[in-house]
């Protein structure tokens, strides 16, 4: 599995709606992969920073910026 792979897959591990068997090759990609590693942490303690304060609205277009800035560094580091 890639990193890009990974990343697509990235939201429904949070949500826990991947199979067994698609969970275990995240699984194994992050045992070797310290990057993919740590965006799925950061990801994770930003939800629980986000979920404990104040919800508010993004402004349009942030998510894409957002993960388009991810996926185009994740392809020059890995």
């Amino acid at each position: 599995m890639t990193c890009t792979e990974f990343l697509a897959m990235l939201d429904d591990l949070i949500d826990d709606s991947v199979t067994t068997e698609m969970r275990a090759d995240l699984q194994e990609h992050l045992r070797g992969c310290e990057h993919c590693e740590v965006t799925l942490n950061t990801t994770r303690k930003t939800i629980q920073i986000y979920r404990s304060h104040e919800i508010y609205d993004m402004p349009p277009g942030l998510r894409e910026r957002l993960h388009a800035a991810i996926m185009a560094r994740c392809k020059k580091g890995c």
